[in-house]
């Protein structure tokens, strides 16, 4: 399109745009906007669009784009648009929450509704302004609730320009995985936009290792859809097609020994729960051999937790 519109603002080919599209207020009266950074080349192309602070407590994500914004990652496109919104979800980034006002989760809100909660309201933005206008997406996230993800990119499973995609980034786990109901990936699916999901270290925590694969993902699929001249070269990916959730069996202390990142077997000890008296330990085992994508850092577990996520089918 050689003219795109969002919020009522055009942008040409070849110009660079900030705009602010408000979703709502709060008591205070004071204004929530989302910030959508667009820039254009002057040559047409591909529509690329990237997120983060979905969920407003994972600051790794919102770290990736607006390092990428400084660095000056899209102001020198060879063809095509990048649109880059660092932070969604503003009311649970000034709050260190997940949710927004109401406890709901904007990533559960989709397609929305103008008319509902703030977070029906930002789901609602984003599907009408944006998700017309692109091509791909890119939406950066974090392990929540203490629990740290190794670096993984997730695409849509059955879907193979999403899977060129997310190879194409090169994380080092890349998942196959079903979009979950309502979410900004399964409602941009149903429009045929493949959105890739990276997530990586954990929630309000700064995590260097997963930023700077983030920042290297975004050049690599840039460079992938002909978005700048650099070529893409291919980096070793694991690819994970089936994962499980290992809860704790009892409640207490828990310490891991195995870490996201890791290669375990079948019944290999990874982690132990104690109890808080001394009296009793649980040795925690592996229940299928495989790599751990992702682990539970907090040091007191309640019988069912998540202590280590799996990928146990992998090419």
């Amino acid at each position: 399109m050689s003219t795109i519109s969002i919020n009522k603002t055009k942008i040409p080919l070849g110009k660079k745009e900030q705009i602010k599209i408000n979703v709502g207020s709060l008591a205070s009266g004071t204004k929530i906007d989302l910030h959508v950074n667009v820039f254009r080349s002057k040559n047409p192309g591909p529509t690329l669009l990237v997120t983060g602070g979905v969920h407003g407590d994972e600051i790794n994500g919102i770290e990736i784009i607006r390092t990428a914004l400084e660095r000056n990652y899209f102001d020198k496109l060879e063809k095509g648009t990048v649109i880059a919104i660092p932070l969604l979800n503003v009311y649970g980034f000034i709050n260190f929450s997940r949710e927004t006002p109401d406890g709901k989760d904007v990533n559960r809100s989709f397609p929305g509704n103008l008319n509902g909660s703030l977070s029906s309201r930002v789901a609602r933005s984003l599907t009408k302004e944006i998700l017309p206008l692109i091509d791909y997406g890119l939406d950066f996230h974090t392990g929540g609730a203490a629990r740290y993800n190794y670096p993984q990119i997730r695409y849509t499973a059955f879907h193979e320009k999403s899977k060129e995609l997310a190879h194409a980034f090169g994380a080092p786990i890349t998942i196959a995985s079903t979009p979950l109901s309502k979410s900004w990936r399964k409602v941009a699916m149903s429009k045929n936009v493949p959105v890739l999901v990276f997530e990586g270290g954990e929630s309000l925590r700064y995590d260097g290792f997963t930023i700077q694969k983030g920042l290297e993902g975004i050049k690599r699929v840039m460079s992938t859809i002909g978005m700048l001249s650099e070529e893409a070269k291919p980096l070793n990916t694991i690819q994970i097609n089936k994962m499980l959730w290992q809860r704790a069996s009892q409640a207490g202390l828990f310490q891991w020994t195995k870490q996201s990142g890791q290669w375990v077997i079948e019944n290999e000890p990874i982690g132990f729960i104690n109890d808080p008296y001394g009296r009793e330990k649980t040795i925690i085992k592996a229940k299928k051999s495989g790599y751990i994508v992702g682990h539970n850092n907090a040091p007191v577990v309640s019988l069912g937790d998540p202590l280590f996520h799996i990928g146990y089918d992998w090419d």
